[in-house]
Formats: structure tokens, C-alpha cells, sequence
């Protein structure tokens, strides 16, 4: 049977993929040092590459590559609102949708006590001190003074991102800030026979 250390240590950085098991591992490592490796050396590349370039955004968590990213940069955007979301993955999909033209907050996870995972490892103050600054006497700005007006919560509806979203906020409204939290309802197309009975439940109290 074929084997190296260096084909073992392969096959065990591609299992550092999401959803990527043992064998799955094996059959891209095989696949890649049988039939192309230029494709590997290509990816080897870009990999160095973007780990030794990319950054988080000052502004708003996101990855990029500038300080600032390109969606805090644009003067098209509408500064008064700041949708925060779990992953740069959820902030893309949003904006697959052309429904949001505000800016962002990445938390870069969300809160998990039993994983060992609190407020200060996803980055919680940094969005108090975006979203309420301190005037210059070091207290929080008056509510009409903040250039965010509303944030919308939109963490996964998971018991985790449920939880996330609870303690945001709690904490932005006790600092007077308008919070609203991405709706649940019925899928676009679905039958209500075969819709769960938890997102039917939340489409009736989240009814417009």
C-alpha cells in the first residue's frame, strides 16, 4: 500500500475541511498527487498567499485584504444601520440577496459556554464601542449623536445563535439602541404540510 509522511501529513490538513472525513482526505490527496499536481501546487499558492494577506477589517471583523473593507469603504452605503452576523459566509449570503444595502459586524463565531466560547472570544466589546462610542468626556455618545441608529441581529437560529442574539441585545438596548432581529417564517414555495411545526409556530408571531 502506498504511503509517505508526507502523504499522511496531506491527508490529514485536508481533513482540517469542513465535512471532510478520512476517506474523503485519501481520495483528494490521491486524486491531486496522481492527476494534478499543478492543481495542487495552485492551491498550495493560493493558500500561502491568502493566509500571509488577508486580514480582519478594522471597521466592521470581516476578512479582506485593507484595512478597511470594501463594503465599510462604500459612500453608497447606508451608514445607520449594522447587521451582525456569525461568519463573512453568512455576510455574504445576505448580500447575494440585494435586499440590504447597510454595513456589518462579523463576530467571527458565537457564544457557546459548553465549548468554552464567551463574549470576549467573539469580539462582543468591539461592537458596544462601534455602535456606542464614548464622547469625549470617555462616556457613551447620546443615542442622536451615533451614526449606527439601528442593528439587526441576523446570528443563526440555533440555540447558540439564539443565545448570541439575546445578549447583544440586551446589552445595545440598555445603551438605548433600536435592535431588531432577522424574522423566521415559511420557506417561499414550501406547503405548510411539510414545514416543521417550530417555523410555523414562529411565522404566526412574527406575522405582518
Amino acid at each position: 500500500m502506498a504511503n509517505s509522511n508526507a502523504l499522511e501529513g496531506l491527508t490529514q490538513a485536508l481533513r482540517k475541511l469542513p465535512g471532510v472525513g478520512a476517506k474523503s482526505a485519501a481520495r483528494m490527496a490521491f486524486h491531486l498527487l496522481q492527476h494534478d499536481k499543478g492543481g495542487a501546487l495552485q492551491i498550495a499558492a493560493a493558500l500561502e498567499h491568502a493566509v500571509s494577506s488577508i486580514r480582519h477589517c478594522s471597521l466592521c471583523n470581516t476578512l479582506t485584504e485593507s484595512e478597511i473593507c470594501s463594503t465599510c469603504a462604500s459612500p453608497q452605503r447606508d451608514r445607520s444601520k449594522l447587521c451582525v452576523v456569525e461568519t463573512p459566509a453568512d455576510q455574504a449570503a445576505l448580500e447575494r440577496t440585494l435586499a440590504y444595502k447597510g454595513l456589518y459586524f462579523v463576530l467571527m463565531g458565537k457564544l457557546s459556554p459548553l465549548d468554552g466560547i464567551g463574549p470576549n472570544d467573539i469580539g462582543l466589546q468591539k461592537l458596544f464601542d462601534r455602535v456606542v462610542p464614548k464622547d469625549a468626556q470617555g462616556q457613551p455618545s447620546a443615542p442622536e449623536s451615533r451614526e449606527v441608529q439601528e442593528v439587526i441581529l441576523a446570528t443563526n437560529f440555533t440555540a447558540e445563535g439564539e443565545a448570541t442574539a439575546h445578549v447583544i441585545a440586551q446589552a445595545l438596548k440598555s445603551r438605548g439602541v433600536q435592535v431588531t432581529r432577522l424574522a423566521r417564517g415559511v420557506p417561499v414555495g414550501s406547503e405548510l404540510e411539510y414545514v416543521d411545526l417550530g417555523t410555523i409556530a414562529h411565522a404566526l408571531v412574527d406575522r405582518r
